[in-house]
């Protein structure tokens, strides 16, 4: 047994992996990167293991997109084999005496490739069971269709290095055979278990899978070793360069949805050229390496900051040039464009905002509903189509017209807008059923994939294109791919602008929407509407004292008035509500100094503070002329979320706790802080305040929606299961009872 034990220790496919620990395990990072994806060990709460094992190809999962996300394996697999031969080859010197000492290596090498190829596999067959409910058959189907694209792509790469080993086989024939034959004339052939400066191999698996023992190569100068060996290399780094140069394709022309492969097969192949930028630092560069990427970002960021590279988002419809024209971004002129004058005259705007809603009720004073969705993904958007296409029904079709504003953060406000512009178009006689459930199929489509697809080859590999509206160039990204997919989901019913709203939200024929976002510099609320709103720049001022608080919000369309604030396209203004960090890019706008803003859910994720300062402005217009102001949040996650609280499980958590508090309980603050305040507006005398909640609460706590721009077929069911639990059902029967 121990002999048979010592034969697997020193065997080369053992050796090779206990090299890869010793030497260069950033090499490893990307192995572990992938097993923790395709596990759900990483980013899983972000839909990161659904490009992987549920790949979209022109919005279908089906054999093509499960084929090239294999085909990608392969080339990562080659990749990784490629880097590694070039790095450990003085390790394994005896190969290059051999035929085909590529294909040998590989073969050798594959412990950790062929677990990742059967845990891809296992992981895969079973989310598409569990989570996309597929038969059998289908399944099947898809597995097998991975595996041929996994074969095709070794297939052509063995054709490759095949003719390319021969090729040098050919050259080099004469001089091993040379060699061999004076070696055996002066010395006894006998075998050691290793060579000077190798790791120790007493068995190696041949082309064929044989156990065959390494040649003694004491006889051949280095030089000749040196030469076999670089031969390979040039082979090998064609393989890369014809990687590296198709992702470009992929990202010049990624706007045909031919190119729109699947995300998961862009990830692999840029994780293949990354493994072999990697190698290429350490063997060339050695102890250089991280000097010379150090120099390399400080390279980058002086071109940045010299506008030689400009990475910046941008919102698409607001004009960027004359810079002199600029706002300034500082205290004095945001505390004058909120001064008292200024909100006044938007405070009487909106009352006749007010006015002209109640003529458009039948009752003396109607039922005021303000909804308020929370952030939280595509889970978020769904939910809110689900409850909205609910109380339509329950109402007769009423509740949309008794509802003067819209409010909110992220996921839900895609939904909430998708639903407002339905109303808008069966208010015009375009359609004639809100309650379609095509239009929560549209809402709840995948908008992950064509997002790390742009990432890939467009913002990171390809080269920067632009495209040009209304005069103004900006770049295309992930944040235009992003646009792209939601138009193209809700059939281009939200390809408009700011502006095309105004005179339908001042008749308050539809009702108005805050697109919210957060400043990144200082926190402070970027606000924009159709309408001016100067008056929820900050806090009431109380009259007891002297002291004026300084704005914490900014209203978009004063600020940018001579940026073209109207025509901002409302899938931008979507977008800048939605920026979650690294998924969307930030937006940068055109201040000075200049400004981003990322996602409304910062601030406040469940849309509660703007309005709630909304009602407090007009309270004594809405205490004379409704009965009621009714509160409907629509949220994605359960009020009073005992059940998350987490506890210290080892060591490394009393270390990681402090640091991860913040985050943790970052939407518990926000959520505590908000209850404060409706529990102190609801004491205003006259003040008829209801707040009915809808919460989006799963089965079981382990079956949650991720949190992201993708959602499974099981996650959809259990997005609509939720609206029949007990709590969902008595809040429904709630809004009946308040609307009699």
């Amino acid at each position: 047994m121990k002999k048979y034990l010592v034969g697997i220790f020193y065997s080369l496919p053992v050796q090779l992996v206990l090299l890869h620990l010793r030497r260069y395990q950033v090499l490893l990072i990307f192995w572990y990167i992938l097993f923790a994806t395709i596990s759900g060990n990483f980013l899983e709460t972000y839909g990161a293991n659904s490009l992987y094992l549920a790949p979209e190809y022109l919005n279908k999962v089906n054999a093509l997109s499960t084929a090239m996300v294999g085909f990608s394996i392969a080339i990562f697999i080659m990749s990784w084999n490629i880097t590694c031969f070039i790095l450990h080859a003085k390790y394994i010197k005896f190969l290059a005496t051999t035929a085909q000492p590529f294909l040998k290596f590989c073969i050798n090498n594959s412990l950790i490739p062929l677990a990742f190829v059967i845990t891809y596999l296992i992981y895969a067959v079973r989310y598409a069971q569990q989570q996309e409910l597929m038969s059998t058959g289908r399944i099947i189907l898809l597995a097998i269709s991975s595996l041929l694209g996994f074969a095709v792509s070794f297939t052509l790469a063995w054709i490759y290095f095949y003719n390319a080993d021969k090729s040098i086989y050919r050259r080099m024939h004469a001089v091993l055979t040379n060699a061999n034959i004076k070696y055996e004339k002066k010395v006894k052939r006998r075998r050691n278990h290793f060579n000077s400066g190798e790791i120790r191999v007493d068995w190696f698996l041949s082309a064929t899978l044989h156990l065959r023992k390494p040649r003694i190569i004491k006889h051949y100068s280095q030089q000749f070793l040196d030469s076999i060996f670089k031969r390979h290399h040039i082979a090998a780094v064609i393989i890369i360069l014809a990687a590296f140069i198709s992702l470009i394709t992929i990202g010049y022309f990624s706007e045909s949805r031919i190119f729109q492969f699947p995300a998961a097969a862009s990830i692999t192949v840029f994780f293949a050229i990354l493994i072999a930028t990697a190698g290429a630092i350490a063997l060339f560069l050695r102890s250089w390496g991280i000097p010379v990427l150090v120099g390399v970002i400080i390279l980058f960021n002086w071109m940045y900051r010299h506008n030689i590279i400009d990475l910046r988002n941008k919102a698409y419809g607001l004009n960027y040039e004359a810079p002199d024209a600029r706002p300034a971004y500082n205290r004095a002129s945001i505390v004058q464009l909120a001064n008292n004058d200024s909100a006044a005259a938007d405070k009487s705007n909106y009352e006749q905002i007010l006015n002209n809603w109640k003529n458009r009720q039948q009752e003396d004073k109607p039922v005021l509903f303000i909804v308020d969705v929370s952030g939280g993904g595509i889970r978020s958007a769904t939910f809110t189509m689900n409850v909205l296409q609910t109380l339509d029904s329950i109402t007769g079709g009423k509740f949309m017209q008794h509802t003067l504003l819209i409010n909110g953060a992220s996921g839900g406000m895609l939904g909430a807008a998708y639903f407002r512009e339905l109303y808008w178009e069966k208010v015009k006689g375009n359609i004639a059923n809100l309650e379609d459930k095509n239009y929560l199929a549209d809402i709840s489509k995948d908008l992950l994939n064509p997002l790390f697809i742009s990432f890939v080859s467009r913002d990171i590999m390809g080269p920067v294109k632009k495209f040009k509206t209304d005069g103004n160039a900006y770049p295309k990204d992930r944040g235009y791919a992003f646009e792209q997919k939601l138009n193209e989901n809700t059939h281009g019913l939200l390809n408009k602008k700011l502006g095309d709203y105004v005179l339908a939200e001042r008749q308050a024929a539809i009702p108005a929407i805050f697109f919210n976002s957060t400043i990144n510099s200082d926190g402070r609320q970027m606000i924009i509407s159709t309408q001016p709103v100067r008056f929820l720049m900050r806090a009431a001022k109380d009259s007891s004292t002297r002291v004026v608080t300084d704005p914490d919000a900014v209203d978009f369309t004063s600020f940018f008035a001579k940026q073209n604030p109207y025509s901002l396209h409302i899938l931008s203004a979507l977008r800048m509500n939605a920026t979650f960090p690294y998924v969307l890019p930030n937006v940068s706008l055109p201040s000075n100094p200049e400004i981003d803003v990322m996602d409304a859910g910062l601030r406040d994720n469940f849309g509660q503070s703007t309005s709630l300062r909304f009602i407090s402005t007009f309270n004594t217009w809405l205490k004379q002329n409704t009965s009621k102001v009714v509160l409907v949040q629509i949220r994605d996650r359960k009020l009073s979320d005992w059940d998350s609280t987490a506890t210290p499980v080892g060591v490394l958590n009393f270390i990681t706790q402090p640091l991860m508090l913040l985050q943790n309980n970052w939407y518990k603050l926000q959520e505590y802080y908000q209850t404060d305040q409706v529990a102190y507006l609801s004491q205003v005398p006259g003040l008829n305040l209801k707040r009915v909640i809808f919460e989006y609460r799963p089965e079981s706590q382990n079956s949650s929606a991720s949190l992201s721009f993708h959602l499974t077929a099981v996650e959809k069911v259990d997005i609509a299961a939720a609206l029949y639990n007990t709590f969902n059902q008595r809040s429904f029967e709630d809004i009946e009872r308040l609307m009699k």
